[in-house]
């Protein structure tokens, strides 16, 4: 299972990469393969402020729907659109292909209650 050690990690398995006061945001390696075939990305939540740790929109699998939390209060600026068509490239690259929105953090500072790689492997028993 891959981790890269230059992303941050929620306990609810979402990873973010800053770049300044702006981020990517997506779902773990080990999420998506929790969750099995991908068949939808829904996000709702473009243009919107949303608090850490709301839903900023959903991923649907073939067995199971599951909520996406935003690691960081932030505004969402963008939702990766090739994922209307190709809503397996979660699976496939769920790091780089994969990414599902793209946010401006509000408060940088909470990036410091984030995981690490390191910590993250722990929770997932890794």
């Amino acid at each position: 299972m891959n981790f890269p050690s230059n992303l941050k990690y929620t306990k609810d398995h979402e990873w973010l990469l800053a770049n300044g006061n702006e981020a990517t945001v997506g779902i773990t390696d080990f999420a998506q393969k929790e969750l099995g075939d991908i068949v939808f990305v829904d996000i709702t939540t473009i243009g919107q402020k949303v608090l850490q740790n709301e839903i900023f929109g959903s991923v649907e699998a073939v067995k199971t729907v599951s909520d996406l939390f935003i690691p960081v209060t932030a505004t969402i600026l963008e939702f990766n659109k090739s994922l209307e068509n190709n809503p397996e490239a979660v699976n496939t690259d769920p790091y780089g292909a994969g990414w599902m929105v793209k946010i401006t953090i509000e408060n940088v500072a909470e990036l410091d209650g984030l995981l690490s790689a390191e910590q993250y492997k722990e929770l997932v028993g890794e």
